[in-house]
């Protein structure tokens, strides 16, 4: 039968975050003793302020749709908390709240891109990146960046990567999947290439930002006045709050991004949750120490990991500094035959673990390296201390 599928859709992959997840429950329910250390979600309940403010909204009927933004009190509260917290000025009708920050990154790619425009994406960079920019038919211009840089990109290969095509930068901060931070100086230095390319677009993922183990606050790369109306700053409530199937995320932009965002988003699905958006609004009005015991335990399990890792000959990795991922390169193993098949890529090595150790974790390759191996420590800290034990003794 002849392919009646859009050439769009033939164009991207399925995600391998997802696909791997989905794997690793099969096994499971197939009665294997799966550790599953693939996805990026918090193993918390929600703080109890959100809980009782989304019950609070059942009990006083905010069962409708709302603006397509989503609630006035609610992008006001959004404001205040990019000014709280990211000293960032934006007004209410800058805002745009959609059904998790994968929806706000769709809105805004398809708000600019047209077939053939570039958008440069640091490597490693999330999953869905790439294929969202493929899905609006632009380009993707990967730039790698290395472990001795802290998978960082430095002002030199952004500029050498614009060219008269380039509408678009996206990269994410703190980094999934590596955990790597920018520091003020280091994004200081890439604004001032962006202020020589008025043009190019800017979309900061921030959605990690309280999770973040220095003392320092991570800086938005919007706080640069030359900048700020080239950057799209996105957040959500998915990882900080453990609120991943409540799905809210939100945007602040300049008010032509917002409004093209708003006109988008009210032909496809029109409003994000209404009880999700009221829970929203107790979490974004809370002060961010609230949420302190979560990022001192994810921290804790920073730290057991890098204990771990550092028993397991070949595995090489920075220290993250922010987000719940490691990124180990575990290119030592490549050429080498373990539990009878060759290891010739990352790809290899993500399987051996999951159908010989029963520890899942997610290659490199989805991330655009193909040398390293994404390990989330957002599980408990008795699953990360097996997962590991499991994985020591499979190379000894």
């Amino acid at each position: 039968m002849k392919n009646r599928l859009s050439h769009r859709l033939n164009n991207i992959s399925y995600s391998q975050t997802i696909a791997m997840s989905a794997k690793a429950r099969k096994l499971k329910n197939k009665g294997y003793d799966i550790i599953n250390l693939s996805l990026g979600e918090p193993d918390f309940l929600p703080p109890n302020f959100v809980l009782d403010a989304a019950k609070k909204a059942i009990d006083e009927g905010y069962h409708y749709y709302t603006p397509v933004s989503g609630y006035l009190e609610l992008r006001k509260v959004i404001c205040e908390k990019f000014y709280r917290d990211n000293h960032l000025k934006y007004t209410p009708s800058q805002i745009v709240v959609s059904t998790g920050a994968k929806q706000a990154i769709m809105n805004v790619l398809l708000s600019l891109l047209n077939p053939n425009d570039e958008v440069i994406i640091p490597a490693p960079y999330w999953v869905s990146y790439l294929q969202m920019v493929k899905l609006c038919e632009s380009y993707p211009v990967v730039v790698p960046t290395t472990m001795e840089n802290d998978f960082k990109i430095n002002p030199e290969q952004l500029e050498r990567a614009i060219t008269s095509k380039t509408k678009l930068f996206i990269f994410s901060t703190p980094c999934n999947p590596t955990g790597s931070v920018y520091s003020y100086q280091e994004l200081r230095n890439l604004s001032e290439i962006f202020k020589k390319y008025p043009e190019v677009m800017i979309l900061s993922d921030e959605i990690y930002e309280h999770i973040c183990y220095s003392e320092k606050h991570p800086t938005s790369i919007a706080i640069f006045p030359d900048i700020h109306n080239q950057v799209i700053t996105l957040n959500g409530l998915s990882k900080a709050f453990s609120m991943t199937g409540w799905r809210i995320g939100y945007i602040g932009a300049p008010e032509w991004i917002s409004k093209s965002c708003d006109k988008i988003q009210g032909q496809i699905t029109s409003c994000a949750n209404s009880i999700a958006q009221r829970a929203a609004i107790s979490a974004l009005k809370n002060d961010p120490s609230e949420i302190g015991y979560m990022i001192k335990e994810f921290k804790k399990r920073r730290n057991l990991v890098m204990d771990m890792i550092k028993e397991i000959d070949g595995f090489q990795f920075n220290q993250p500094n922010g987000a719940f991922y490691i990124f180990p390169k575990i290119s030592y193993f490549f050429g080498k035959k373990l539990y009878g098949k060759t290891i010739k890529n990352a790809d290899d090595f993500s399987e051996l673990l999951l159908d010989n150790v029963q520890v899942a974790t997610v290659s490199g390759s989805a991330f655009g390296n193909h040398e390293c191996l994404r390990i989330s420590y957002a599980s408990s800290e008795d699953k990360i201390v097996e997962a590991f034990t499991r994985i020591k003794k499979a190379f000894h």
